[in-house]
């Protein structure tokens, strides 16, 4: 299933640059395989603003932070989830303006140790100073935002709406670059899809993730997102059908066109999927859910 992914973007590093009449955008310069070109910092508003995804607390990105914000006040910092590349610098900037970080809470099933990473880290040091839920609105000196619990990229994510211009804020629940790796014991298939959908019946104008370009059809492209990852639980089905217990041997068989040190991150992904069609009865397996588990079809 082809995603229409959009990677051409124009940005510079440590220069905020609007693109709307309520939003500017300042991309941190941490650029990486989790990140693509870095962390896309938004401003909200005017005078009185809003950021989203601070970004990490690096002197560079500080100064350039500082800069954007030069007479301005910020009233509201809002964090979509807790990885490194997202949340440090939300208490800073929080304290340096006198403000609160508005987040989600803390993630519900933590990485054991020695997990297979497929982020940029978590920041273990979050933790929002008013914790909200599904549909608060956060009012502001001209704009209004909606908070949206998506979980499944993480459990405590969150998306933000802008009700100004029916914008998204996506941070890494979906990307114009690339899928979002939905990774277990966090991550979880079910919810992600879940989330996705509701997001789609938003019918929003336009999403904005925190890494990479504006989605400018925001339709087609969450569609496609959601009909890939239906055909990769087609094809991990068919695979089993064909003999495949394992996630091993399933991921050599369906991941055929990428390089072989992916392959920990696609069995986290093929992982996740199998979660899915155990709890929904699609397939069963001889034990506890894992890599090493064998997974066989559900007799109808």
């Amino acid at each position: 299933m082809t995603i229409p992914f959009v990677r051409e973007f124009d940005f510079e590093y440590g220069v905020s640059k609007p693109i709307s009449p309520l939003i500017e955008r300042l991309v941190a310069d941490n650029p990486g395989p989790f990140t693509f070109t870095g962390t896309g910092v938004y401003i909200i508003g005017d005078k009185n603003v809003a950021v989203i995804d601070p970004g990490p607390a690096t002197e560079n990105h500080k100064a350039a932070l500082k800069k954007a914000l030069k007479g301005r006040r910020v009233t509201h910092v809002l964090v979509t989830h807790h990885h490194i590349d997202h949340s440090p610098m939300a208490a800073p900037l929080a304290k340096e303006h006198g403000c609160q970080v508005y987040g989600f809470g803390l993630q519900a099933r933590p990485p054991a140790d020695g997990e297979v990473r497929l982020e940029a880290g978590d920041d273990l040091s979050f933790k929002p100073d008013v914790e909200i839920c599904n549909g608060l609105k956060i009012n502001g000196d001209g704009w209004t935002i909606e908070a949206i619990h998506t979980p499944g990229h993480t459990s405590n994510h969150m998306c933000y709406a802008l009700h100004e211009e029916n914008v998204l804020f996506s941070g890494d629940h979906i990307m114009g670059w690339s899928t979002s790796v939905v990774s277990p014991p966090d991550g979880h298939m079910g919810d992600y899809l879940d989330s996705l959908k509701r997001i789609l019946a938003r019918e929003f104008t336009r999403i904005i993730p925190t890494h990479g370009p504006v989605i400018e059809k925001p339709q087609e492209f969450v569609s496609a997102y959601i009909d890939h990852r239906l055909e990769r639980e087609r094809q991990i089905c068919a695979a089993i059908d064909q003999g495949l217990h394992t996630i091993t041997d399933m991921v050599t068989t369906i991941y055929t066109d990428i390089d072989k040190r992916l392959y920990p991150a696609a069995a986290h992904s093929v992982l996740a999927h199998l979660i899915r069609l155990r709890e929904i009865g699609r397939v069963t397996a001889d034990g506890k859910d894992g890599i090493k588990t064998e997974y066989y079809l559900k007799a109808a």
